[in-house]
């Protein structure tokens, strides 16, 4: 299972660079988390090792957090290391 973390934890850290958004082009355009940068879910696991070094931590979220589990779980056990933002955007936008 994946390491988690709330929105609050993730303003408390530096993600650099390794915050993604795996929504919609539609939805990252529309709003999304500052300084993440968008790799949508089918472009993300079709071919990670594109976008993801395996010795560096990923932060991934989505709208909700669900879909964000699911994509850490798979790229997790593929050997790279991600972090599920719990609640996704939406619990970015509630302060939660």
């Amino acid at each position: 299972m994946p390491n988690s973390i709330s929105v609050q934890e993730l303003k408390k850290i530096n993600y650099d660079n390794n915050l993604i958004d795996i929504r919609s082009i539609v939805s990252f355009n529309n709003n999304h988390i500052p300084g993440a940068k968008n790799i949508p879910f089918n472009t993300l696991i079709i071919n990670p090792n594109k976008y993801l070094l395996k010795n560096s931590v990923y932060y991934i979220y989505c709208q909700h957090g669900q879909k964000s589990l699911k994509t850490c779980q798979i790229l997790n056990s593929l050997g790279y290391n991600t972090v599920n933002i719990s609640g996704g955007y939406e619990a970015w936008v509630l302060g939660k």
